[in-house]
């Protein structure tokens, strides 16, 4: 099991979303847990590190956990990612070993790792992504 954090980041009914150097996938922001981190931690450093902007701690809200098999990983490696909600101060730019930033609507959803689609489906039936 791959545990991870992810923001979910919705504007206009689209989500934000990043692409790796060298992938063909896009992923939601966010990375594993470093030891003793908890998920605010996690998600305050690895936003900060993938997108160069803080996300305001007090404003992290629990936005669901999902389970999938984990993309590029051999059969049976399932990724479980904890995700949240946050605002954040700053602009959002590409940083680290991120080559894209895009906004992501659900027509989108076939270029996206097996967990977004899981969380792409949830945020279509809850009205948040069109």
């Amino acid at each position: 099991m791959i545990d991870k954090i992810a923001w979910l980041h919705l504007v206009d009914g689209r989500i934000l979303s990043t692409r790796s150097r060298g992938k063909n996938v896009y992923y939601l922001p966010g990375g594993k847990r470093e030891p003793g981190e908890t998920d605010a931690e996690t998600l305050v450093r690895e936003i900060r590190e993938e997108l160069d902007v803080e996300i305001t701690e007090d404003s992290i809200a629990a936005a669901g956990t999902f389970e999938a098999q984990a993309h590029g990983h051999a059969a049976g490696t399932l990724v479980r990612m904890t995700c949240y909600t946050a605002g954040y101060r700053g602009t959002l730019e590409a940083s680290s070993e991120i080559e894209e930033i895009a906004w992501l609507g659900y027509a989108d959803r076939g270029r996206v790792s097996a967990v977004d689609q899981l969380i792409f489906d949830h945020l279509r039936a809850t009205g948040q992504l069109r």
